[in-house]
């Protein structure tokens, strides 16, 4: 005691408020982290899923002309995973600009045909669909 007034003795110990404080700091950065996370996740299973959705779609456009018959009209099915496709091929008809090609398939005596693809895949209000186009030929005297 001095002068009248006790000195308390102050051990090196963290207060209730710093120990609290610390606290909230850690879960708030923890929630972060966690969103981070969680965030990447979906992103990578978003990648795969149109990953996948684009591997089947390059099978079924080489399928074209080989095992599904290059002719008009349409067809659809299902595959492994969940993915749904639907398939329709149509005779070409050139966007502007592209008449030179009907004129080249002609001296060639091919037959042009547009291949349009849907794959889809989740159900509602998640379902994603990603389209697929190409063109595709065969000799006009070709039998399937």
């Amino acid at each position: 005691m001095r002068g009248g007034l006790a000195v308390r003795n102050r051990s090196g110990g963290f207060t209730l408020l710093e120990v609290l404080l610390a606290f909230v700091i850690f879960a708030l950065s923890f929630a972060l982290v966690l969103e981070i996370l969680g965030g990447s996740m979906r992103s990578t299973v978003r990648a795969r899923h149109y990953t996948e959705a684009a591997l089947l779609a390059q099978s079924l456009m080489d399928m074209v002309g080989s095992e599904i018959p290059l002719i008009e009209g349409a067809m659809a099915g299902d595959s492994p995973g969940g993915y749904e496709w639907s398939m329709s091929i149509s005779a070409f008809q050139p966007e502007a600009g592209q008449e030179r090609l009907l004129e080249l398939s002609e001296l060639s005596g091919t037959l042009l045909f547009w291949v349009d693809l849907d794959v889809s895949w989740g159900s509602e209000p998640r379902a994603r669909t990603v389209q697929f186009s190409t063109v595709k030929s065969i000799l006009a005297n070709y039998q399937q």
